[in-house]
């Protein structure tokens, strides 16, 4: 089986070198090259066009971040991992829009530095577990506000019966529960069709139900 290629990144040398060392003892991989700054990691990327790219996020000049951005942007098959000092959030969330397919603490094991590695090798992406939970708070919150902001041009009452027209009630059952005339609930339902761009009841519903409606009714 051929060997995963690696550059390494750092700006202190005796890191590259610990790295060197760790990695020069796995059949599966093998360092071809070492960069101490960014413009010299993207260089060394176009002259070795490595597997992996094992790379510090704070570099002097340009930041590690950007040049992963413009090393995955030229090169999309080459896989970055970013390695950290800090478990920062901004950080974090920088690195994976900027295309990293890995991002791990420099406090990682020599074990556990190698599995991600093998991952990432695989195609796959990899995350250390001090950072995991981060995202996935992340992905939560973010899923909360879209849905939040699906709703955020109906006024409570017109989320009330666009609640009630989702469990499938008649013009007259919901006029009966929010204690309102058929007239006054026909032009809510009016306003809501247009305000969500939809053509009838059921998409109404079912745009209702896809973004949990639910949770955003005021009691």
């Amino acid at each position: 089986m051929a060997k995963k290629t690696i550059l390494l990144v750092d700006d202190h040398e005796v890191v590259r070198l610990g790295l060197k060392t760790l990695l020069n003892h796995q059949e599966e991989f093998e360092v071809i090259g070492e960069a101490g700054s960014a413009k010299e990691a993207i260089e060394q990327v176009d002259r070795h066009q490595p597997d992996i790219v094992l790379m510090d996020i704070r570099l002097p000049g340009i930041s590690g971040i950007d040049a992963c951005e413009q090393i995955v942007s030229k090169h999309p098959r080459i896989r970055v991992i970013m390695l950290t000092s800090y478990a920062d959030d901004d950080m974090l969330f920088s690195a994976i829009r900027a295309g990293a397919s890995g991002y791990v603490l420099k406090q990682i094991g020599g074990d556990d530095l190698i599995r991600s590695l093998k991952a990432v090798g695989r195609g796959e992406a990899s995350l250390d577990p001090a950072v995991t939970q981060r995202v996935f708070q992340e992905v939560r919150r973010a899923v909360k506000e879209e849905e939040s902001a699906a709703f955020a041009n109906l006024s409570q009452q017109e989320r009330h019966v666009l609640q009630l027209v989702s469990e499938g009630k008649t013009n007259r059952e919901i006029a009966k529960a929010l204690y309102l005339g058929e007239g006054t609930v026909r032009n809510y339902v009016s306003s809501i069709l247009s305000k969500l761009g939809v053509s009838n009841r059921a998409e109404a519903a079912a745009y209702a139900v896809e973004h949990n409606l639910r949770e955003y009714l005021e009691s």
